[in-house]
């Protein structure tokens, strides 16, 4: 019989450490703030933790900027104490994937450092240096994700070139070309493989290949971010050799990538032939999708037919760390839960980004406090614990609360069963125990107008979820006992055909 790894019938839950729990004091959350809520992950009921980047860094990016891939930053905490975490984290079966950040270094990066010393460096070739254009300019028109509407190219006044950035000038690109950048990553990965990590998040995976003649973007698209429009055929032979290193290592370790394309829709190929990644984010469907029945259903079948034509599995993303939280794109908390509902109970595997599961909004961060040099600051704010002062953190926290911190605190929430930690945790039971909602087969299904009615089938397990996207109650001929509803009532009870307003339920069809 086959056994499904666990990356595709697992959760997977993102953690950005600075913002989780803080127990030094410094007002920065740390390993050691993870470590002591394993318990609560576990009790939550996920399967693994992403944690974003916790290496070494200047923090010019907040960690996407790495001067030491193999340490963790002391903001953070230490080695020995990402070994005692990990080791932990396995002990309550928890996998753990690391934030592995491929496509640029810090600038101050001792690869860098020595990168930019001379033209002929022995480290030159492991970025990217042009000559300046015939009239002295930038290389190409590429711009940068950010700072908004600035050139991916900084000039270096000691050696007379411009390097690529595609994002901050601080974090230089690597050329991926050269074997000796490709042998150096490989060392990487193998050094958090020999210690026990069961994966990466590979950032901005689709920028590793570059043409090399570095051509301009359109015209039509030069003011877009090159970032979201480099697209080349070299990165699949760079993602195939990281899938031969990776799958030689036992336990089913893994790579999801980030593929944030804006013209290139069709994510599918970064899977190859079941030689690239293993999951792909495909970010800009997932997290632009309206609240909207037909949209869902659209996007669902479009990625069901692509994917199954690929051989591929898919991801469900609701929020990150670089997305405002779906709570507060959605507008209220009952959308919130049924949302709850379709990232549990739709094919794929889906990530959890760490307070989604209280229900948390984007806090509102005055202009003095912001420090994110992509604007993401509030989806990034600090996770609230109980109903303290500090909310269970040791100092003062290094961004301002989310709205209604005192009620979205766990331990508030915890204490109320008709909360929305509490759904999230009945979904989460109710996916572990039905092979259907993991790994089983999609089925749309006719519903009324605003309403998304599928199954999923895996053998002799079936459930049917009804996703009621519109404000007002609808009816909807449907048979079977309510395992979970997103609004906590009638579980247990046999299904009455009216569907509340912006809600949505599991049913397990009769026999």
């Amino acid at each position: 019989m086959r056994v499904d790894p666990w990356w595709r019938s697992g959760v997977i839950y993102q953690i950005y450490p600075r913002s989780f729990l803080d127990t030094s004091g410094d007002g920065v959350g740390d390993l050691e703030g993870i470590r002591r809520r394993l318990d609560y992950l576990a009790w939550l009921g996920v399967d693994a933790l992403w944690l974003s980047p916790i290496f070494r860094s200047p923090m010019a990016d907040f960690g996407y900027d790495v001067s030491d891939y193999c340490d963790v930053d002391p903001l953070f905490g230490s080695l020995d104490e990402l070994d005692r975490l990990v080791a932990e984290a396995h002990a309550r079966d928890l996998r753990m994937v690391l934030d592995w950040v491929p496509n640029h270094t810090s600038d101050r990066h001792p690869w860098f450092l020595e990168s930019r010393q001379s033209r002929s460096s022995a480290k030159r070739g492991w970025y990217v240096w042009r000559d300046p254009a015939p009239e002295r300019g930038p290389p190409n028109n590429w711009m940068a994700a950010f700072p908004r509407d600035t050139r991916a190219w900084t000039f270096d006044d000691a050696t007379g070139q411009y390097y690529l950035h595609c994002f901050l000038p601080e974090q230089p690109d690597l050329d991926w070309s050269n074997p000796e950048v490709a042998a150096a990553m490989h060392e990487v990965l193998r050094f958090w493989l020999d210690r026990g990590i069961d994966g990466f998040r590979v950032d901005v995976v689709h920028c590793l290949g570059k043409d090399p003649a570095l051509p301009d973007d359109p015209p039509d698209l030069a003011a877009i971010p090159h970032s979201a429009l480099n697209d080349q055929p070299a990165t699949h032979g760079v993602l195939r050799d990281l899938r031969r290193l990776v799958d030689g290592y036992p336990g089913d370790r893994m790579l999801v990538g980030e593929v944030y394309l804006l013209v290139q829709p069709d994510v599918t190929r970064y899977y190859g032939r079941g030689d690239e990644l293993h999951l792909v984010f495909d970010l800009p469907r997932t997290l632009h999708t309206p609240w909207d029945a037909a949209a869902w259903r659209e996007r669902t079948e479009t990625v069901q037919t692509a994917y199954a034509a690929a051989g591929a599995w898919p991801t469900l993303v609701l929020s990150n760390h670089d997305t405002p939280r779906h709570r507060t794109r959605l507008g209220s908390e009952a959308r919130a839960r049924a949302a709850a509902v379709l990232l549990l109970t739709l094919p794929g595997t889906p990530f959890l980004y760490a307070g989604e599961e209280l229900g948390l909004e984007d806090a509102v961060v005055p202009p003095d406090r912001r420090v994110d040099p992509g604007g993401r600051d509030g989806c990034r704010a600090p996770i609230p614990w109980d109903q303290s002062a500090r909310h269970g953190w040791a100092g003062e926290p290094w961004l301002p609360w989310p709205p209604r911190a005192e009620r979205c605190a766990v331990s508030v929430l915890r204490d109320d069963p008709s909360s929305i930690l509490h759904l999230y945790r009945r979904l989460l039971a109710a996916r572990r125990a039905s092979p259907a909602l993991q790994v089983g087969d999609w089925t749309v299904r006719e519903a009324p107008a605003g309403v998304l009615a599928y199954e999923r089938v895996a053998g002799t397990d079936r459930r049917l979820v009804l996703v009621n996207f519109t404000s007002e109650p609808v009816t909807v001929p449907a048979a079977g006992r309510v395992a979970v509803a997103s609004d906590g009532g009638s579980e247990g009870a046999e299904f009455r055909g009216e569907l509340v307003a912006d809600a949505a339920v599991v049913l397990v069809p009769g026999r």
